[in-house]
């Protein structure tokens, strides 16, 4: 075998006291080992699996079921198919409403004995909570009784930020909007919120947080990432995974992790095209999030469907064996994106065959195939092992892993069942809306014409934005692209035109049909991006699409003494600067979900102070795209005429209606020998100003010398706090020293050291560690 953990020694041929299986079921002999007691019988066990370590409990009850199972029993549970293999219709052209047909569903689990299924149909649309319970029992009663192995089916589903796909749901902001609240207590609330929907749905399982980091602006998914920065999306990593996984049976489902590794950074931009990622950087930027998730109990992960450094990360035996499982100790299930083994055949061409790509994935250790929408991979998998080109002990590996995610959410002995409720209830309604209350970013408010003062004057909204709920929530809503919903649209819900109405009657929009008098005072421009993700939300060019009549009306209205106030409904950062220029304020809202109108329009009109702060660096130019937390090389040489560093608006940016001030910046407990206690910093903040608001606490270090060339700043912590007019406060922040490392040439984590800068705002304070 090419990999000795997945061949079990004879000494390990046992059950504790019972036979395991005999004849076509297993090669093996039919065994009972007295000389070894169950705790040691259960070390050995676990000594087969590369994610071995101390901590790994091996469920005996689960281990001898497994290797109870057929072949095709086995690679049944390796296999998940789209829900519209075994619904009315072609596989992506159902009936509407999705309709399950017995025949199908006999096929998928009497003949082939599948584990999992997906999503709501290749194609399809939103569903009501009625029709997802009916089709959740179905699916569960087909399955007891074609495949009685006492584990029920496991249904995944793509709840990016809701649960996008149940009609009625709550729809928070992208994660992008979420990050920007930096508000880790927000996003928590958001995934349990999630997760109780799911659960009402008769669903376990959501392909969710992506963790991919958001430095590649071209990126079609830029807007389901975290933002840039390390720091800030390992926090909320750790919130969601809680959130998702830590509250409760009835409203917990498993979270995965996504997309297993460096996906989010195609040296094109381009999705699912090679990205070129040294080794170091690759731990330095992309694998923190994922490690902080295994940390805290993710259940599941989903590879990266590109590939790193011309191979396939699906055939990768180093990042997903040797990295994730031996190095990281990931226990969970691993799973590929849509149709993945495929492509190595098709797309990748790494395999001559659809049969060599499935035994190139499972070697490297895939544990379940998003195969979806055929059986193809199953026939091939039972080849290889009837051939001996896979044994069944590498079988064993994984379905254990996917059996005791089953057993861990219930879907064991008859268990499944949905939550009882409603989902979009008003107190779930109110933490969407404060989540994209809390993530507007106000960028620019020039002679402070924000909040606007009048509610009777006349204002003007035009751009595409304007009047659109498909451009608030951007894609994964109501359909894979989140486009038009299927014609659907959650009920109640205010556009940006509608909610600004709310507020002022006068409120009226511009087109090219109907074009006002330019002698009035006020008018809100509404940039947003036609809602796509993966390959169809691939872009040529980082520069917003600016319509020349919207651009030409905007600068006669400004030559007019006319205000502009440009609200941003962006999936990443388009390059707006001239746009920026023709504006007296700039709001980024990003996709704020259902509640974004209503958000956008409370926090025009002052109801609610804005506290967002950028997650990402917005740069000026298309060919200009660098981080903050640059190389000092990147900063340039104004001797050479290229100018300093100087993006449209930097990282951790946002204005208020507040004035805040910082004082006094210490430090304390200084003690690098002490790797278990806590740099502590305490500053002290000052709403200076006549209105409440909430600030968020930003803290850097700046490494001055290193071996490894240092960046000028990285963050290291940050809180959010609230501050009433006249208020100060002495705010403590706590800093890791797990969180001042760097990645060396040996690619391993090393402290920081020497003389290093702590800086929060104009404060700034110098150490030496």
């Amino acid at each position: 075998m090419k990999n000795l953990y997945y061949s079990l020694s004879a000494m390990l041929i046992i059950s504790c006291g019972s036979a395991l299986v005999t004849e076509e079921r297993t090669p093996m002999a039919e065994a009972v080992y007295v000389g070894y007691d169950d705790l040691i019988y259960r070390e050995n066990i676990a000594q087969l699996f590369p994610e071995y370590n101390s901590d790994l409990n091996i469920d005996i009850d689960i281990w001898n079921k497994v290797t109870s199972l057929s072949n095709i029993e086995l690679i049944g549970q390796m296999t998940q198919i789209d829900l519209g293999v075994i619904a009315d219709g072609d596989v992506c052209e159902l009936t509407d409403p999705q309709t399950l047909v017995y025949s199908k569903q006999q096929q998928a689990f009497e003949e082939y004995k599948v584990g999992s299924v997906l999503n709501v149909g290749c194609g399809s649309g939103t569903i009501s909570l009625e029709r997802w319970r009916d089709i959740q029992t179905s699916i569960q009663e087909s399955s007891r009784k074609f495949n009685p192995i006492g584990y029920d089916v496991i249904f995944g589903i793509e709840a990016i930020h809701g649960v996008n796909y149940t009609k009625g749901a709550v729809l928070f902001p992208q994660q992008i909007g979420q990050a920007a609240t930096w508000n880790p207590e927000l996003v928590k609330k958001a995934a349990n919120i999630t997760a109780l929907e799911i659960r009402m749905s008769g669903i376990n399982w959501n392909f969710s947080p992506v963790l991919d980091l958001g430095r590649q602006p071209l990126w079609s998914r830029f807007f389901e990432t975290y933002g840039e920065d390390v720091f800030l999306a390992k926090q909320m990593t750790k919130a969601a995974i809680k959130g998702y996984q830590n509250l409760g049976k009835d409203s917990m489902v498993a979270a995965c992790m996504k997309h297993f590794l460096g996906y989010s950074n195609p040296l094109s931009g381009k999705d699912r095209t090679p990205a070129w990622i040294d080794k170091r950087t690759l731990r330095e930027y992309y694998l923190p999030t994922f490690e902080t998730a295994i940390k805290n109990g993710a259940k599941t992960i989903m590879i990266n469907s590109g590939e790193i450094n011309g191979t396939p990360v699906h055939v990768n035996e180093d990042i997903l064996t040797n990295l994730l499982r031996r190095e990281l100790h990931f226990n969970g299930v691993a799973v590929t994106d849509w149709e993945d083994i495929y492509k190595l055949h098709t797309t990748h061409k790494v395999a001559p065959t659809i049969k060599d790509a499935v035994k190139m994935a499972i070697l490297a250790g895939i544990d379940m195939s998003m195969t979806p929408n055929d059986y193809e991979y199953n026939e091939a998998l039972l080849k290889l092992v009837e051939e001996g080109e896979i044994s069944r002990e590498r079988l064993y590996i994984s379905v254990y892993r996917i059996l005791k995610l089953k057993k861990n959410l219930g879907l064991h002995n008859n268990g499944w069942y949905y939550t009882e409720g409603n989902v979009g209830e008003i107190e779930r309604i109110e933490v969407s809306y404060n989540t994209a209350c809390e993530g507007i970013t106000l960028l620019k408010n020039e002679s402070d014409i924000l909040p606007l003062k009048s509610i009777s004057e006349t204002i003007y909204l035009m751009g595409n934005a304007a009047d659109s709920m498909d451009l608030l929530n951007g894609a994964w809503t109501h359909t894979w692209q989140g486009q038009n919903g299927n014609g659907y649209r959650t009920p109640n819900k205010f556009t940006i035109f509608e909610g600004i109405k709310l507020w002022n009657k006068n409120t009226q929009l511009i087109n090219q049909i109907y074009k006002p008098s330019l002698d009035a005072n006020t008018l809100i421009y509404c940039l947003g991006e036609t809602p796509a993700t993966e390959v169809p939300g691939n872009i040529n060019d980082l520069n917003a699409v600016i319509p020349d009549f919207d651009l030409n009306f905007i600068k006669e209205w400004k030559k007019n003494s006319g205000k502009v106030i440009l609200v941003l409904c962006l999936a990443r950062p388009r390059i707006i600067t001239e746009l920026v220029e023709l504006s007296d304020a700039v709001i980024h809202a990003y996709l704020p979900g259902d509640e974004g109108g209503r958000a956008i329009s409370d926090v025009i009109y002052g109801e609610v102070n804005p506290s967002g702060k950028l997650p990402f660096t917005y740069p000026k130019y298309s060919g200009d795209i660098v981080h903050y937390d640059r190389k000092y090389t990147e900063n340039n040489d104004v001797s050479f005429g290229t100018g300093a560093y100087s993006p449209l608006f930097d990282f951790g940016h946002g204005l208020s209606y507040s004035k805040f001030k910082y004082d006094s910046l210490i430090i304390t407990n200084i003690n690098k020998e002490l790797y278990t206690q806590n740099l502590n910093f305490h500053v002290k903040v000052s709403n200076i100003s006549t209105v409440k608001g909430k600030e968020v606490v930003q803290l850097y270090y700046s490494d001055l010398y290193a071996d490894i060339t240092p960046s000028v700043k990285r963050l290291c912590g940050f809180k959010k706090v609230e501050l009433l007019p006249g208020e100060s406060k002495i705010i403590e922040i706590n800093v890791s020293y797990d969180d001042l490392t760097y990645v060396d040439k040996q690619l391993e984590k090393q402290p920081i050291s020497g003389d290093v800068i702590f800086s929060i705002a104009n404060q700034e304070v110098k150490v030496q560690l």
